[in-house]
């Protein structure tokens, strides 16, 4: 792919090559599921076969293994400093589960294992704002490896709660708004994770999708709407990564326990999806040991420090005798939790310490926000930036001397060199604020080097406005910190930032404008300043990134993930109740937008958002040929000719939408993303997701396809489309 590197090239041979010293094939007749030759369920089954009952309870349930356990809990012998592990059963070869957060790195390395570090990705709208699943897949890839090369072989990743809520503290996590768009990116990137032979998970299974009172509140919502928005996103992703494990939410889910919920667990994922792998629980997402296990969970999550008591023990045991779990069920979770081991590899590729190429892998973090930034407001064409005509700079606000920001909570990644801010609150959870040490400003200095480029930290707005003035371009860095656990009351951004921005672009018109951020926020200076680049919370080697991206040395091509409200008015619910403290209420109606999620309710309600989903500007020009249609059994595929008609070289992504009959909102049903050359000019075919003309069938389990006229759209956003072409679809039923 156009920009990708050597050093990325080998990150990724580095994942997919790990462990090539594996066992043979062939197994001693006394181990006969080590025939690596077998399929994994049936491994399973014959190690399955082997195991005493107590050595299937040991599998069932994982210890916290983290640096804060209650002094009265010894530390599990043999684990790594981390989130989880599951000893091992030497006596039959079954290696120990070494669990790591999450998806945006091998997480809280130095706070688990004091002096480690691992590389940080860019937050999860960067790798969807890409809108490229190979860069997903080469970002799982990387952190796939880094996790086996610490000696981890299941990692927690794979966040695809969509954003229904854009105040969500956790946001960061995530891939945005859409089904298509999240479950093809997080499906890719989980794709990569375990081509380095650790398990990936996929999470939090369902409708998490605020935190504020996420291990109390209902999320209320109906079959259909629920299939069609969420659940069609995980659906989407586990089709495309088929992910070791999925890991059960802590919150209600139409008034059952997310981890209890046989709804979820039992007739979703496991029959109509049949998915083959286990469900873990959420740390402290267990309430119950029967009604659990017979609702579909597998694994019960550190439940000896997070959950009210260990539910995957002494009560179910007594469970089992009273004749409330069948032993077929337990047989059930055992071979689930064996069948996903063997078919990552853990077996045949033991996860232990090795080298890792950091430089290769910081390459990859970089090359992943190049591809996923956001050019959202270019006036006069401000950028990209002419460094060698570059007299003077002002660089201001966001401790962009030091570092760039990272969202707080268990995702959260050291990187080497630790924290480039210390001592800021909170330093308890969901802190430590952290501030990854790729500084701007060293960046900017080193693509300007003959300019006199500057920093003011933006406390004292005088004098910052007064850098402003003296210099001939200022670039204001801009901040909101969210992480796990709470949700952010507002849009706004903290600490007097608007103020600073006003009075930078007062006294210099020429302004770009940073965003580091975990979701939207409000900017009433959007309109006095001359250039706006959200890069989220950007991650490994983001100043240079940053830098690239200004400077034009790399088109910026990312395209939003979500859509960015105005105002709290304009969303379906304008209160977030206990976002700001208090005791949350007992439910979330989600019913009230159904599967109208984000750019499908501005539509359904003629609202505009401030910038729709799919936008994006570049430093080039494109232009879009017409929209072909056809159509085969039933599969509709777009065809347009895409052409960059600027003088840079750069990348556009195609975008096709589906309006079935009677509906007011079109729904994301393809996409691709072409490189092209100035001049050059490329034909790009879609296959377009079939589920996205169809509509769910509670009652039959499936999804229906009404029949008539469907409208086909293609352009640049949900909001810039060409005329539609329209196809007539025959009813079916799948």
């Amino acid at each position: 792919m156009m920009g990708m590197t050597a050093a990325s090239r080998c990150a990724i041979a580095m994942a997919l090559c790990m462990g090539i010293g594996v066992a043979s094939a062939q197994a001693p007749a006394s181990r006969p599921w080590g025939d690596a030759t077998l399929p994994p369920d049936a491994r399973a089954g014959l190690l399955l076969a082997r195991l005493t009952q107590d050595e299937k309870f040991q599998l069932i349930r994982s210890y916290y293994a983290g640096p804060d356990r209650p002094a009265d809990k010894p530390f599990p012998r043999g684990a790594i400093a981390s989130a989880g592990y599951v000893p091992p059963i030497p006596r039959l070869g079954i290696p120990a589960l070494e669990e790591s957060d999450a998806g945006l790195g091998v997480a809280s390395s130095d706070r688990m294992r004091p002096g480690d570090h691992a590389t940080p990705l860019p937050a999860g709208p960067v790798m969807a704002a890409s809108w490229d699943p190979q860069v997903a897949f080469r970002g799982g890839a990387m952190i796939g490896a880094e996790a086996h090369a610490k000696g981890f072989n299941v990692l927690l990743a794979g966040g695809i709660n969509l954003m229904r809520e854009p105040r969500n503290g956790r946001n960061f996590e995530y891939a945005g708004e859409d089904p298509l768009l999240a479950g093809r990116i997080v499906g890719e990137a989980i794709r990569g994770v375990q081509g380095a032979h650790v398990i990936s998970t996929i999470k939090h299974y369902a409708l998490n999708d605020q935190e504020t009172g996420r291990s109390t509140i209902s999320a209320q919502i109906g079959e259909q709407a629920m299939r069609e928005s969420d659940l069609l996103a995980f659906e989407l992703a586990i089709e495309r990564g088929q992910p070791g494990a999925v890991m059960c939410s802590y919150n209600k889910v139409n008034g059952d326990w997310a981890c209890e919920n046989d709804y979820l667990m039992n007739q979703v994922l496991k029959r109509d999806w049949r998915y083959p792998g286990f469900v873990m629980s959420d740390w402290g997402g267990v309430h119950s040991a029967a009604k659990a296990v017979n609702a579909g969970l597998d694994q019960e999550s550190a439940g000896e420090v997070f959950d009210p008591q260990v539910f995957f023990d002494a009560p179910l045991r007594q469970a089992l005798a009273k004749g409330e779990v069948s032993q077929s069920r337990l047989d059930d979770m055992v071979r689930r939790i064996l069948r996903s081991m063997f078919a990552a590899g853990l077996f045949e590729h033991p996860a232990k310490p090795a080298p890792i190429d950091e430089v290769a892998h910081l390459a990859v973090a970089r090359e992943t926000l190049e591809a996923g930034a956001v050019l959202l407001r270019n006036e006069h064409g401000l950028l990209p930036l002419d460094a060698g005509q570059l007299a003077s700079v002002a660089v201001i606000g966001a401790h962009a001397d030091k570092g760039v920001l990272a969202g707080g909570g268990s995702s959260l990644v050291t990187a080497r060199g630790g924290n480039a801010v210390p001592g800021l609150a909170p330093t308890g959870w969901p802190g430590p604020v952290m501030y990854h040490p790729y500084p701007p400003l060293a960046a900017l200095r080193a693509m300007a080097p003959k300019a006199s480029v500057r920093f003011a930290g933006g406390e004292d707005v005088t004098a910052a406005a007064a850098l402003a003035a003296q210099s001939q371009v200022a670039v204001v860095f801009v901040q909101k910190w969210q992480a796990e656990s709470v949700d952010a009351p507002d849009l706004s951004l903290p600490d007097g930032q608007d103020a600073l921005v006003e009075a930078v672009a007062r006294a210099n018109p020429r302004t770009v404008v940073v965003l580091e951020n975990g979701g939207p926020v409000a900017m009433p200076w959007l309109d006095r300043v001359g250039a706006v680049l959200e890069v989220w919370y950007p991650g490994g080697d983001a100043g240079t990134a940053i830098a690239n991206l200004l400077s034009g040395k790399v088109d910026p091509s990312g395209r939003l993930p979500l859509s960015w409200p105005r105002e709290l008015s304009q969303l379906p619910r304008p209160e977030l109740p206990a976002a700001a403290g208090g005791t949350p209420p007992a439910t979330v109606d989600y019913g009230i937008e159904g599967a109208d999620i984000g750019y499908r309710w501005y539509q359904s309600r003629g609202i505009a958002p401030l910038f729709p989903f799919g936008y994006g500007l570049s430093y080039t020009r494109f232009q879009h040929g017409p929209l072909k249609l056809d159509t085969h059994g039933g599969q509709v595929q777009a065809t347009v000719t895409v052409r960059n008609t600027g003088a840079r070289a750069g990348a556009e992504v195609a975008q096709v939408y589906v309006q079935v009959p009677g509906a007011k909102a079109r729904r994301l049903a393809s996409f691709a993303k072409v490189f092209l050359k100035p001049g050059e000019q490329r034909e790009v075919t879609m296959p377009l997701e079939r589920r996205l003309f169809a509509e769910f069938d509670p009652a039959t389990h499936g999804w229906v396809v009404r029949g008539g006229s469907y409208a086909v759209y293609e352009g640049r956003s949900s909001a810039d489309l060409g005329e539609p072409v329209n196809v007539q679809l025959a009813e079916a039923r799948f």
